[in-house]
């Protein structure tokens, strides 16, 4: 993909209070990840979103990665039984 993942993720806090969403849709990154958390494929989410291109599916993960390349992660651990 050539273009920025900016060129297809945005964010306006009159859509979805300012979730970033593909643009030109209400589809935000958080819910188009979670539909290939839950096992979707790129056909699939493609199939069921025409507003969507693979274009923004690669730029929702690039936003992502980004997204955590910046973030520190801190170790969670499991309370004591």
């Amino acid at each position: 993909m050539e273009a920025s993942w900016a060129d297809h993720v945005t964010s306006d806090q009159q859509v979805l209070a300012g979730k970033p969403v593909v643009r030109g849709t209400r589809l935000a990154v958080e819910f188009i990840l979670g539909l290939f958390a839950e096992g979707w494929t790129q056909d699939q989410v493609l199939a069921n979103y025409p507003a969507l291109t693979a274009d923004s599916l690669k730029a929702v993960f690039a936003y992502a990665a980004d997204v955590l390349h910046e973030e520190v992660i801190l170790p969670v651990r499991s309370p004591a039984a």
